[in-house]
């Protein structure tokens, strides 16, 4: 087994005293069984799933702030606060399915339209066919909420006694709330059913990707474990001949959020760019009417003329162009294997490499990865640790390797 396998390993063992901790807490308010069977389920359903990249942060974060591997007992502090990214991640996705009216979430149903996991037996006024295989259906809400809350069940069980218990529970709401904020501007830029392109920009594109992944996606992980190791809001550097203040926690936010931006605006140029063999699914994000950096780098090069192709085409699935002959009659998608929609799609597929949007995507990136490493070099990291008082202090400081990493995760990847 890999390292990196061992290590989602650990983590996913970690999750199974987690998810019998919640399920135990439900037992003791006297829960029944079907519902501790359902609360389970829902457990076991929407939160170990996707690629836990979020949750494996915080235990990379707070082993790199540390300079060493964590004892058992850090380490189960530091998957609590991993599984609590996951659980907040799995309370967005099940919320946003319904919303979304989607089908499939990672290769199964989505959590609203699976089989209810009820354990009771019908009861002879329950017809076999009315009792048989119901979907989970809006009881879906409920178990969001549950999922948002077991955030902070776990919290007060595991961190009631440490110092910056406030402050996570504080930064779980705060991220929470600007990432609900950002669902918003996302929906009401492209509303079910409407393709507007005046909508979109790419400052309402920053904006829907800061609040809505790079918050939670970035920022959260490691200010997670830097509260874990009670690094605190200000301190300095003592070097020989000068001192150094930091704010360590609005210095690691002025590289987070850019680094979820960037790794959005890499995401959506894959979604349009990479075949899906390599990306492991079908890029949806042109019939789909994503407010996405592609169409709106594109709107910004793009002459009247080509302006006119995205309005007709962009959004649509099938061949009909809006404004044309039957464009008001339902389409079904027609494009080949790799493609989401037909000849829409392909038309704007076609502009987008019309206007050169490969060389202006790699320019981006070279641009980017250059800032983002300047950014992470002015980090100081020579020196004592000294607190308001002058005196050595017994908290760890930041460390470059903390950005580093997630930076050559994210640069170059292909899917």
């Amino acid at each position: 087994m890999s390292s990196k396998a061992a290590r989602r390993a650990k983590f996913e063992g970690a999750f199974q005293l987690i998810r019998d901790e919640l399920s135990d807490s439900c037992r003791k308010e006297g829960l029944p069984l079907e519902a501790l069977e359902w609360y389970r389920s829902n457990l076991d359903y929407n939160v170990p799933g996707g690629k836990l990249n979020r949750g494996l942060s915080v235990i990379d974060t707070a082993e790199i702030l540390l300079g060493r591997p964590l004892s058992e007992e850090e380490y189960i502090k530091a998957a609590v606060l991993g599984w609590s990214i996951e659980l907040l991640q799995a309370y967005f996705l099940v919320a946003d399915d319904i919303m979304d009216s989607s089908i499939t979430r990672r290769g199964q149903p989505c959590w609203y339209l699976s089989p209810a996991p009820a354990v009771t037996a019908p009861s002879e006024s329950v017809t076999i066919s009315a009792h048989k295989h119901p979907a989970v259906g809006m009881v879906a809400i409920n178990d969001a909420f549950m999922l948002n809350s077991a955030i902070y069940y776990l919290l007060r069980n595991h961190f009631k006694s440490h110092p910056r218990y406030i402050d996570l529970v504080d930064i779980f709401h705060d991220i929470t709330y600007k990432t609900e904020m950002g669902q918003l501007v996302d929906l009401v830029t492209a509303p079910e059913g409407v393709v507007d392109l005046a909508r979109f920009s790419l400052e309402r594109h920053r904006l829907i990707v800061t609040y809505k992944t790079a918050y939670y996606s970035f920022h959260l992980p490691v200010a997670l474990a830097m509260l874990m190791c009670n690094i605190p809001e200000k301190y300095s550097i003592q070097h020989a001949n000068s001192i150094t203040h930091l704010e360590p926690y609005n210095l690691a936010l002025s590289i987070l959020i850019p680094l979820g931006e960037y790794f959005q605006i890499q995401d959506d140029f894959l979604d349009f760019s990479a075949p899906p063999e390599v990306l492991g699914k079908i890029g949806t994000d042109i019939v789909d009417n994503k407010c996405s950096w592609c169409v709106n780098t594109v709107m910004g090069l793009c002459t009247p003329e080509q302006r006119l192709i995205l309005d007709r085409n962009y959004g649509r699935k099938g061949d009909i162009e809006a404004g044309a002959e039957g464009a008001d009659t339902e389409q079904t998608p027609q494009g080949k294997d790799g493609e989401a929609g037909g000849l829409c799609e392909k038309r704007v597929k076609e502009l987008y490499e019309t206007v050169g949007l490969h060389k202006v995507y790699a320019e981006y990136e070279t641009g980017v990865y250059k800032r983002l490493n300047e950014l992470i070099d002015s980090i100081p990291e020579d020196g004592v640790i000294v607190d308001e008082n002058g005196q050595k202090a017994d908290h760890p400081g930041m460390k470059r390797e903390v950005f580093r990493s997630f930076l050559e995760k994210i640069h170059g990847r292909s899917k």
